[in-house]
């Protein structure tokens, strides 16, 4: 392809009616202040979108305009073009031809971009535009990290040999941050960060060292590597969470702070002892504030209960689920509407996941026998409006907070079960008694987090005979085939077919009826009136709904209300 053309951005902008002369005057004048580029000053303006800007490149040169959501590219075309070329260009090489290459570009009138690409691929190439906002996501989702990880992983293991791992000697070779064992951590860790994993595996197994991503909520292999790196991995991520590195015979709990690609990550790490070494859980957060009300994605009718119940002025309000189901997103969403100046807001919890700004958090320590139960009678001392208490876990501390929910004080926990009926029952099981459950439960919210759909590769669904059943079963009129889609798998979701999360909620608000039955301590009417209660809203309704929408797949509802079921 001939060296394309310089173009004036602006006045191609205007001519091709894009924007006014006046919107550009004003670009033009923020960009002289500001220094950045002219076509990001449109964009954050509102005057025209990338998409234009790529369109009316690409009408200007006669090349195409790719949509990369849509692209599927070999791994061993992409890294024709190095990843550090390839983020300094905004270029991405995307099928390799006869004589040519095509390479797609954010801006291919970029004349020193394209002589370096044509003199490190030694051929022609032919161009293409992209959007610069989704090359930028494209290239960080192409150039994974897997290959890196493993490389590194074999030079440490070289590097180790046989010998007995002596930490303070393998960092003495070289800088800290030059480290094998360092450059592979931080490799693993962007690479989990990159995919939008929720969770390290490090699990040493007989024969080699696996490492698992949690993304979505599903666990899939990273990597493998040779065992005898686990040790020195393990200790490194010690040393980060100051735990014990000589204590291997004992689980250990620690948290430590990373910043990696501008993102701060709080990350909390748990260590057991197994068979074959120790195996650490590395739970990534985000250091980006916690979610609202609004971005919990509750139905009008949930969104409008849920907030009236969290502002009442007392009564235990409980959210119930599984491990991973987005418990504790909801409480801090809770906490976060709470949080005003006039209210005086403690939580206890273990450990603190998120860090609130105007609430006093504890950390439960039982070394020094900080225990729920003490922390909340500490806080009934504290002149508090809103407590939130991370777990019920054992009766006295359950005792204690119905004890706080009719004294005044608004009371947030979680609670193990199924659903919003069986949260009752299980606390008479703690030793709760009944008229105090009766007199300070508010309301319970049952919850699980269901996988969304990839919208660039959702396709119409071909139900297999046990989901056709099952719905059959769930659905007595039925769906409409087009109504249906499945998860097929491309280059955006990583091949999963399935891109984030949505929460489902079963909300049961405590009535006069209802709190007689808990007077009584008769459980099984009590279920029976609650389940009466939320036909039509239980959590398979709202996954059946998510199906029907089109967020979800058949095979994802089946999959989150078998926990229900269970």
């Amino acid at each position: 392809m001939a060296r394309p053309e310089k173009i004036r951005l602006g006045d191609l902008l205007v001519q091709q009616k894009l924007v006014s002369q006046e919107q550009l005057g004003q670009a033009l004048e923020k960009q002289r202040q500001s220094g950045r580029k002219l076509g990001r000053v449109l964009v954050e303006n509102g005057f025209v979108t990338e998409d234009e800007i790529s369109g009316a490149i690409a009408r200007q040169l006669s090349i195409p305009f790719l949509d990369l959501r849509q692209v599927h590219v070999r791994p061993e075309i992409v890294r024709l073009l190095p990843e550090q070329l390839a983020r300094r260009f905004r270029a991405i090489v995307l099928e390799q031809r006869e004589n040519t290459v095509l390479v797609a570009m954010a801006d291919p009138t970029d004349l020193f971009a394209f002589d370096e690409i044509i003199n490190h691929l030694n051929r022609d190439i032919e161009l293409a535009v992209a959007n610069e906002g989704s090359l930028a996501q494209f290239i960080d989702r192409v150039y994974r990290r897997t290959e890196e990880i493993s490389e590194l992983a074999r030079n440490l293991t070289d590097e180790l040999g046989d010998e007995i791992i002596d930490f303070g000697a393998l960092t003495a070779t070289q800088s800290a941050d030059e480290a094998p064992v360092v450059r592979l951590l931080q490799t693993i860790f962007e690479d989990a960060l990159q995919v939008r994993a929720s969770d390290i595996h490090v699990e040493p197994q007989e024969r080699n060292l696996q490492i698992r991503f949690r993304v979505d909520g599903v666990l899939s292999i990273a990597t493998e590597a040779d065992r005898k790196i686990g040790p020195a991995l393990i200790q490194r991520l010690k040393l980060m969470a100051d735990l014990d590195i000589a204590e291997k015979r004992l689980p250990q709990d620690g948290r430590f702070m990373l910043r990696l690609k501008q993102r701060a990550i709080d990350v909390r790490m748990s260590t057991v002892p197994t068979q074959f070494g120790e195996s650490a859980v590395l739970r990534l957060l985000i250091a980006s504030g916690s979610a609202g009300l609004a971005d919990l994605a509750m139905t009008a009718d949930d969104f409008t209960r849920f907030t009236r119940l969290i502002h009442r002025p007392h009564g235990l309000i409980l959210v119930t689920g599984p491990t991973g189901s987005g418990k504790t997103t909801t409480l801090y969403a809770a906490l976060a509407d709470l949080n005003t100046p006039e209210r005086k807001i403690l939580t206890v919890e273990d450990p603190v996941e998120y860090r609130l700004a105007g609430i006093s958090q504890i950390q439960v320590n039982d070394k020094i026998d900080l225990t729920f139960a003490r922390a909340l009678r500490a806080f009934l001392r504290q002149d508090p409006d809103v407590i939130l208490l991370g777990e019920m876990r054992d009766a006295e501390t359950a005792q204690i907070a119905l004890r706080a929910a009719i004294t005044g004080h608004l009371v947030l926990s979680t609670l193990h079960t199924n659903d919003t009926p069986s949260a009752a029952a299980r606390l008479m099981d703690m030793g709760a008694p009944p008229y105090l459950l009766a007199t300070s439960l508010a309301g319970i919210v049952a919850q699980r987090l269901v996988r969304k759909l990839c919208p660039v590769c959702a396709a119409p669904a071909e139900l297999d005979a046990n989901e056709l059943a099952w719905l059959r079963k769930e659905l007595a009129a039925g769906l409409q085939a087009n109504q249906l889609h499945q998860a097929k798998g491309c280059n955006h979701c990583n091949n999963t077919g399935y891109h984030g999360r949505q929460g489902i909620y079963e909300l049961l608000e405590l009535d006069a009826e209802l709190a007689a039955l808990l007077n009584r301590g008769d459980t099984s009417a009590f279920r029976l009136a609650a389940q009466q209660r939320l036909v039509g809203h239980t959590l398979r309704d709202e996954a059946l709904r998510l199906v029907r929408e089109g967020v979800t797949s058949v095979a994802e509802a089946m999959r989150v209300t078998h926990q229900v079921d269970e």
